[in-house]
Formats: C-alpha cells, sequence, structure tokens
C-alpha cells in the first residue's frame, strides 16, 4: 500500500532534497552505531569465547558463543513489537532515541563484564542477559529505521533512498570488523585473548552516546492525527493485513539467513573450514564487506528502474542455485584474492535484497501501523532463520554434514523466489 509520506514535500524542491539527505544521514548515524555494538560480538568472539565457555575446544567454544547470538535475535520479536507500537503511537524518532541508548547500555556491560574464571557459571549468565538486551534494541531497530527512511524517501527514487539503511546496517560491520583488524595489529594474540577483546564494546557504548545526540534533530514524518488513531500500533489492526504480514516473513526467512550466513559467518568458514589464519580472514571480510556497502545505492536505483519485485525475484533465483556451488568452490580456493574477488561476486547478489529490503516491506503498509508491520513480522522470522545460522552451520560442521547447510540456505532462496510471484504487479515498476 503507497501512501503519500508526510510531512515532506511531494514537488521535491531542492531545499526539500537537502532536508531529505539530512533526515537520512541523521537516522543512518544511529542505525550505524547500534550494528556496529551487534557485529563487534560476532567479530570478536574468536578472542572472548574462551573466557566464558571454556572447553579447549575452539568449534565447542564458537558453538558456545553462536548460541548467545542466536538468544539475543529470540529477544527481537519484543524488541519489534514494542518499539513498532512506540513508533507508530508516539513516533519513529522517539522510537530511535530510545532504542540506541538500550544498546548502549548492552555494549557498556559487556565492556566491563568479569569472566568465567572470575565468577564462574553467572559471566555467561550475564553475557546472555547483555546481548538479550541488545536484541532487544536491534529488534525495534530494524523496523523503525526502515520505516522512517522509507518515508523520507524520495518518490521515483525511494529504492536509491532507502538502500541507505543497509549502508549502515554493512557500514556497522565493516567498522566493527575494521576495529578488530586495527587490534589484531597492534596487539598480541594473548593481549587480545585476554583484554583487548572489550576495547571494540567500549567504542560502541560510546559512539551510540553520539548517535542519540543526533537522532534528537530528527524530523517527526508521522503526523498527530496518525498517531493518535485508536489502531495506531496495535496487533488487531496489523492482523488485518495478513498478505502483507506473510510477504515480509517470507522475505525475511530467505533475506536474513542469507545474509548472514555470507556476512558474519563467512569468517569463520574462512578460518574454521578453508583453513585461512585469522588474521587474513578478517582482511578478506573487510575488503569484501566495503564493496558490499558501496553497492547498496547502485541496486537500489536499479530496483527503482526495474521494479522491486523483479529485484526479489532475482535475488531469490540466484540464491537457489549458486549457493552450494559457491561454498564448494570457495572450500578449495587458499588464494586470498581468488576468495575475496569470489565473496564480492556472491555480495552483489545478496544486494539484490538488502539495498531494497527495507522499503519494500514497509510500502505493504498504512502509516498507523508501518513501523509494527515491518518489525514485528521481520524480528519473528529473523530470530528464527538469521539468528541461527552461525549455530545451525556450526552445528552441522561440528556433525560432519556441513554441505546440509548450505542446501537450506538454498531452500530458503526459493521461498523468496515464491513470495516474490505474489507480490502485487504495481512493484514490477516503484
Amino acid at each position: 500500500m503507497k501512501t503519500p509520506y508526510l510531512p515532506f514535500d511531494a514537488t521535491a524542491t531542492s531545499a526539500d532534497t537537502r532536508r531529505r539527505i539530512r533526515a537520512i544521514l541523521s537516522a543512518s548515524s544511529g542505525n550505524l552505531v547500534e550494528w556496529f555494538d551487534f557485529f563487534v560480538y560476532s567479530f570478536c568472539s574468536l578472542y572472548f569465547a574462551h573466557a566464558f565457555f571454556p572447553s579447549g575446544d575452539r568449534t565447542t567454544e564458537l558453538l558456545n558463543t553462536a548460541g548467545v547470538f542466536a538468544a539475543g535475535f529470540l529477544m527481537r520479536p519484543i524488541g519489534g513489537w514494542f518499539f513498532g507500537r512506540l513508533a507508530d503511537r508516539a513516533g519513529r524518532k522517539k522510537a530511535m532515541v530510545v532504542s540506541v541508548l538500550m544498546m548502549c547500555g548492552g555494549s557498556l556491560a559487556i565492556a566491563v563484564m568479569p569472566t568465567y574464571a572470575q565468577i564462574g557459571a553467572a559471566a555467561p549468565a550475564l553475557l546472555l542477559l547483555a546481548r538479550c538486551l541488545q536484541g532487544l534494541s536491534v529488534g525495534g531497530e530494524y523496523g523503525t529505521s526502515a520505516t522512517y527512511m522509507s518515508e523520507v524517501a524520495q518518490p521515483g527514487r525511494r529504492g536509491f533512498f532507502a538502500s541507505f539503511q543497509y549502508v549502515t546496517v554493512i557500514g556497522g560491520q565493516v567498522a566493527a570488523l575494521f576495529v578488530v583488524v586495527l587490534l589484531q595489529r597492534w596487539l598480541t594474540n594473548e593481549q587480545l585473548t585476554t583484554w583487548g577483546w572489550r576495547i571494540p564494546f567500549g567504542l560502541g557504548a560510546v559512539g551510540a552516546i553520539v548517535a542519540v545526540y543526533l537522532r534528537r534533530s530528527l524530523d517527526e514524518t508521522t503526523t498527530a492525527h496518525t498517531r493518535d488513531r485508536e489502531d495506531a500500533g496495535s496487533l488487531k489492526a496489523l492482523v488485518a493485513h495478513r498478505r502483507a504480514l506473510l510477504t515480509v516473513i517470507g522475505f525475511t526467512a530467505g533475506g536474513s539467513l542469507v545474509f548472514y550466513t555470507f556476512t558474519t559467518y563467512m569468517q569463520k568458514y574462512l578460518v574454521n573450514t578453508v583453513g585461512m589464519p585469522a588474521k587474513t580472514a578478517s582482511a578478506v571480510m573487510t575488503g569484501a564487506l566495503i564493496v558490499y556497502m558501496l553497492m547498496q545505492p547502485a541496486f537500489g536505483a536499479l530496483s527503482d528502474i526495474m521494479g522491486r519485485r523483479r529485484s526479489m525475484m532475482l535475488f531469490g533465483l540466484l540464491a537457489a542455485c549458486g549457493t552450494v556451488p559457491f561454498f564448494a568452490l570457495l572450500r578449495g580456493l587458499h588464494d586470498p584474492i581468488l576468495a575475496f574477488v569470489l565473496i564480492v561476486g556472491a555480495l552483489a547478489v545478496v544486494s539484490l535484497y538488502t539495498s531494497i529490503s527495507g522499503i519494500v516491506k514497509a510500502e505493504l503498509f498504512p502509516a498507523e501501523v508501518r513501523a509494527l508491520g515491518v518489525g514485528l513480522p521481520y524480528a519473528i522470522a529473523n530470530a528464527i532463520f538469521g539468528g541461527s545460522a552461525e549455530y545451525a552451520a556450526l552445528s552441522m560442521k561440528a556433525a560432519g554434514v556441513e554441505s546440509s547447510f548450505f542446501w537450506y540456505v538454498s531452500a530458503l532462496g526459493i521461498i523468496v523466489c515464491l513470495v516474490s510471484l505474489r507480490m502485487p504487479r504495481s512493484y514490477l515498476v516503484d
């Protein structure tokens, strides 16, 4: 359901365009910090897994930290509901400020958290609690920021403007990985495993404070009339849009699984399966993610030309057909340059989804339930399929059937294709 987005000027004057760009940048700054804080956990787990789950076996330690990573995802549906309702009833701006404050608290807690050797079983319990707080925050961040960016996007260029949501999502990953790479250069492995892994979490907490300041200057995109509606942000009103809900769930299930497989799990695959040194794998992924980040506006603009429906269908088809051959080929590569080229090619396919995932979902709902409609079903599907990606992959590797995971990813690509076919034909063009 495509409705006019207020209070921005539909005539797209130069002043209005500048205002939209400022709004996108201010919202993006907070989005980047949120995802930096969230992904730091994944990239640093190679160094702190033993501090909370000592076992002597690397795969087991990583499996335990991946379990906590997945548990954080289980809080996302609650965050999607809470912040979606807050954004629809109190405004997008307020919801985005609260979510980044919550992320700050989780990062600060991990930065100063005692280890298993210091407080025993309470250490992994506290780590789980902090990750759940961060999961709650990110569960609300995606839906609210996707909604906000879709509402400030310029008509006719919505794909391009909204693509900056994933520029900052990936930017958060890049920043997290870049910090890890710098620490790997400056600190010894012993320093990283004893105290150096805490530094990125502290940086994330400081960055969140800056993001709160920037987000307080945002323009609100909803009207008082919309926010004051009795059904604003209500589950009852949301259920009336069943087809839209199923569409969001289907896209998120496949898209999130593919995204986390080719980004966060990829580093572990390079180290744990391909056999690359951790520093080399981090350098390869940093370069690949930078290119991936820069791809988003181009693929968003492409969707404005070819339509959201075709973009999503092509993504699902290529993910379904290409995942198994990709990982089989990558496993036999030991040249980091060739691995980099192959990974960038795969991330170009993923860009067909990530560049427009937020706006595709936001365009399905009216303003009074838009944040809730994007956030809640996204968070549910993301928790089930995205949050379990690393855990499922590592579990299958430990069981000796790692290739089964890649067939599972391919199957979800088929789901995306089928959901794309159910999209209204109006999505063939913007």
